[in-house]
């Protein structure tokens, strides 16, 4: 299993649980995850997510592989009337689509599945609408496979008694 987030700065904002007002700059963070180990990225991302909750802005979820589920909703302790699921049908919209909602201060933040990597001057204009609607913006990027991506592995056992 293998989780890795990735902050685009080295400043990022304190935010204690019990604090319910938006961070004091925004920033842009990639999240991969395995989607053969999802309640690992869960286990992550849920207790941040809570905590984002208590905000009077909203979360806004741009094409998430699957329909958010309101039960797993309630179940997650996420708050259903500040959540906003959009689903977008390329990369570009989904870049774009993050960038204006970044930027305007709706929402406290802007989570968007994207699997190709962003071009810097995209990662620039990320941060900027971040910075400027002091909103969370989160980069879900699924990791291949491990068996797509390594060699094949040998099936054959030999027993090392009879070479020792």
């Amino acid at each position: 299993m293998r989780t890795q987030i990735r902050p685009s700065t080295y400043r990022q904002p304190t935010m204690h649980a019990a604090s319910t007002s938006a961070p004091s700059a925004g920033w842009i963070t990639e999240l991969s995850y395995s989607e053969d180990h999802s309640g690992m990225t869960q286990q992550l991302l849920l207790p941040l997510l809570q905590q984002l909750s208590t905000q009077s802005r909203w979360q806004l979820w741009l094409t998430p592989p699957q329909k958010l589920n309101r039960e797993w909703l309630q179940r997650s302790g996420l708050p259903l009337d500040k959540i906003m699921q959009i689903p977008l049908s390329s990369q570009i919209a989904s870049v774009e689509a993050m960038i204006k909602a970044l930027s305007s201060g709706n929402y406290s933040v802007v989570l968007g599945w994207i699997a190709q990597d962003i071009t810097p001057d995209e990662r620039l204009r990320l941060d900027k609408a971040a910075a400027q609607g002091q909103a969370l913006g989160l980069i879900m990027r699924p990791q291949l496979s491990l068996r797509a991506t390594s060699r094949p592995t040998n099936q054959l056992k030999i027993q090392s008694t009879l070479y020792h």
